[in-house]
C-alpha cells in the first residue's frame, strides 16, 4: 500500500477526488482482510476532507443494520432499516445528501454536533449490503460532487476486495 496525504492536490474537492480514485487503487489490496481494507478506505477519506466529522460503515444483518468500522466519536451500535437517514437509504437503496439533519424526520442524532450528513449504499454484485455514512458538524456540507465521486468510490471499493469474506 502506498498513500500519501501530502500529495493529494487539494485546489478544489473535485481534484481532491480525481487523486484520491486513483491512489485508492493501491490502497486497497484484494489479499488482505476484508475490515483492513474498509478501515483504511474510511482513514483515508477523513484524512482528505476537513468537513467529515464521522465516517464509518453500517452493514445490513438480519434486517437492520450494524456498525461496522468508524472514525470520529462512538456511534449508534443498531439502526433499523427505515428508520433514520441510514436506514432511509438502505430501504431505498439510492443516496442522499440531508443539508440540515435537524430538519429530516426522524433522524437518529448520534452525535449532537453533526448538522449535515450524506449517507451512500454499498452494493456486492448486486445486493445491498450496507451504507457508508458521513456527517459534518457544517450545514450543507456535502453536496451532489460529493454524490457522485463517493459512489465512484464505492463502486472501486466492490470491485476491488471480496465482500463474501467479510464475517458480519
Amino acid at each position: 500500500m502506498h498513500y500519501e496525504s501530502t500529495k493529494i492536490d487539494r485546489s478544489t474537492e473535485k481534484s481532491v477526488y480525481e487523486t484520491l480514485l486513483k491512489s485508492m487503487d493501491s490502497v486497497l489490496e484484494p489479499n488482505i482482510p476484508v475490515i483492513s481494507n474498509l478501515s483504511n478506505f474510511i482513514a483515508v477519506l477523513k484524512d482528505s476532507f476537513p468537513k467529515i466529522s464521522w465516517i464509518g460503515y453500517y452493514f445490513l444483518k438480519n434486517g437492520s443494520l450494524y456498525l461496522g468500522p468508524f472514525q470520529g466519536k462512538v456511534a449508534c451500535t443498531k439502526i433499523e432499516v427505515g428508520s433514520g437517514v441510514c436506514g432511509t437509504v438502505a430501504e431505498k437503496k439510492e443516496s442522499l445528501i440531508v443539508e440540515n439533519v435537524h430538519k429530516f424526520s426522524g433522524h437518529i442524532a448520534c452525535d449532537s454536533g453533526s448538522n449535515s450528513e450524506i449517507v451512500l449504499p454499498i452494493f456486492n454484485n448486486g445486493e445491498l449490503i450496507g451504507v457508508l455514512d458521513l456527517d459534518s458538524y457544517d450545514f450543507a456540507a456535502f453536496t451532489e460532487l460529493d454524490k457522485i465521486y463517493m459512489e465512484k468510490m464505492l463502486n472501486l471499493l466492490s470491485n476491488k476486495i471480496n465482500f463474501n469474506t467479510l464475517n458480519f
